[in-house]
């Protein structure tokens, strides 16, 4: 009997949304083993400490480096970054010291196109992972066995890149029996400023020295101990006297995330602990700039970003008459599409070609732009100080973090924010700032001090095509401030994960609910050997 081709096709469709639902239950059980700490390893798998080198290692450093003596007060993380066009590895110790980076960008690869290709991203990726593995590690003079755990990014980003990220970071939590730290990439961002001042400095300064955008390995030490040359005669246990040097972030803290495709204002008040004061209610501002950039016919190199603020340089920043977005709304939400729409409609009037009897034209129009677009930040997070003030008056510290915040002209802007309202702006160096390793493997070592680690995987790595745990739609937190009116930038609820704030709550309430079990098993035990005892006296 054959039945009708509509019903084949019924069928057909049921069992394809069967599978898509258990892969769906598999993601999210995975998802909340990720951050349950493991149990104990046995001791000959414990993973190894060692002190962190105070002297400097070139750009140049070879695998047959010496390694660093195994000691038991500094851990070692290797980070690794696939999120989208940036493959970033680094080493960093458990006192923010950053032995060694490596850094491989894309942006030749998509310049042509005027935004990233996910399939030529995974390309670039696949090409440059090992490399960046390789050189971080010899940079540092660290062996793969004496890393602690390795931290991956497995979201938000492109589901193509993070793959690539992932299996090499796998590959090696295998091969050498280390924990993997799974890493939200706007969690990395944000806890990246915890490094401190000093080290910034240093770590800008080297890398401002390293040679080309391709690929770049951080002068180790040099690059994470400003007194590198001075130390380097000193024992490795002075390292913790100088890594508190400089203001230190402490929770809570007040955070701005601003990037190319994230708005968040946020106040943090812990690890994987996000309240929400403000979100972009469409773009973001870091696409805007890059969409005014291409509309103005700059050239894409490094980023669209970095081309509009050296620009806007020339212009006046009062030629073209520009809007404020939302002042009449008095929340921390942002709005950046109709000003791109403004945008459009004053380079469509004014200097539809970009030629140079118009460049003045159009670098008024750029500078006009960075000026509203920027005064909008502003007055949100002044608004977002006063509300963080109001419910968490220890707060000291605003944080800017995201690939905009390298933009010097945001960060003079948000100082006196910051300042009017009692607080501290703390923003990393720009290289720090755009996706890399070091933030990847400082989030793993905040993760790592407080037991959010997966065991070692499988000896057997996942086979092309296998499923594995990715995260691309993972947003950071649904706690919002009482305050905020926030409405989704999407209606789409489909592979959405469960934010990284809920599964925080999920193991904190899993671990208290197992110490209430474990309590009342001792209580119970307690009393029967009370009633025992009771029993036998004479």
């Amino acid at each position: 009997m054959h039945l009708p081709v509509a019903r084949v096709h019924q069928r057909l469709m049921l069992t394809l949304r069967a599978l898509a639902a258990a892969r769906t239950r598999r993601a999210a059980s995975a998802a909340a083993a990720a951050l349950l700490p493991p149990p104990l390893p046995p001791p000959h798998l414990a993973p190894p400490h060692c002190a962190a080198s105070t002297t400097a290692r070139s750009a140049t450093a070879t695998s047959d480096s010496a390694p660093l003596p195994a000691t038991a007060h500094a851990g070692l993380v290797l980070g690794i970054e696939s999120s989208c066009d940036d493959t970033g590895v680094a080493v960093v110790t458990a006192s923010g010291r950053v032995l060694g980076e490596s850094l491989a960008t894309q942006a030749e690869v998509h310049a042509a196109w005027g935004g990233v290709v996910p399939k030529l991203a995974q390309e670039a990726h696949e090409a440059a992972i090992d490399g960046c593995v390789e050189a971080a590690l010899a940079a540092a003079g660290v062996a793969p066995g004496q890393l602690s755990a390795v931290a991956v990014t497995i979201g938000p980003g492109l589901s193509l890149c993070l793959r690539v990220g992932v299996l090499k970071a796998r590959q090696l939590a295998a091969q050498h029996q280390l924990p993997l730290i799974p890493v939200h990439h706007m969690e990395a961002h944000a806890l990246v400023a915890r490094l401190g001042a000093t080290r910034f400095a240093a770590v800008a300064a080297a890398q401002e020295a390293a040679a080309g955008p391709a690929a770049v390995a951080a002068a180790a030490a040099a690059a994470a101990e400003p007194a590198a040359a001075a130390a380097a005669a000193e024992p490795a246990e002075a390292e913790p006297a100088a890594a508190a040097a400089g203001p230190h972030v402490e929770f809570p803290f007040l955070c701005l995330l601003i990037s190319g495709g994230h708005n968040l204002l946020l106040l943090v008040e812990g690890i994987g602990q996000y309240v929400q004061l403000g979100t972009t209610l469409d773009d973001a501002l870091g696409e805007a700039y890059d969409k005014v950039a291409r509309l103005l016919g700059l050239d894409l190199m490094p980023s669209g970003g970095a081309a509009l603020e050296a620009f806007a340089a020339r212009g006046d920043p009062k030629g073209v008459p520009l809007t404020v977005p939302m002042r009449g709304r008095p929340s921390c939400d942002f709005s950046y599409a109709g000003l791109k729409t403004a945008v459009r409609l004053q380079i469509e009037e004014r200097c539809p070609e970009p030629t140079a009897d118009n460049e003045q034209v159009r670098a008024d129009i750029a500078a006009s732009f960075q000026r509203v677009a920027v005064q909008h930040l502003e007055e949100r997070c002044r608004r977002a100080v006063q509300w963080a003030r109001e419910s968490h008056p220890e707060v000291r510290h605003l944080v800017v973090a995201g690939g905009v915040a390298a933009n010097r002209y945001v960060g003079s802007r948000l100082t006196a924010v910051a300042a009017e309202g009692g607080l501290e702006l703390v923003c990393p160096p720009p290289r720090l700032c755009t996706d890399n390793g070091v933030m990847v493997a400082w989030a793993g070592v905040e993760r790592m001090q407080l037991g959010l680690m997966e065991p070692p995987p499988a000896t057997s790595a996942p086979a092309e095509g296998e499923w594995v745990d990715l995260r691309p739609r993972w947003p950071l937190t649904d706690r919002k401030d009482p305050r905020s009116h926030s409405a989704p930038r999407s209606a789409k609820k489909k592979r959405v994960f469960t934010s990284l704030t809920q599964l925080m709550a999920q193991q904190q309430q899993a671990q208290q609910l197992e110490r209430q079990q474990g309590d009342a098993a001792a209580a119970e035990q307690r009393t029967q050997e009370e009633q025992a005892a009771a029993g036998s006296a004479p």
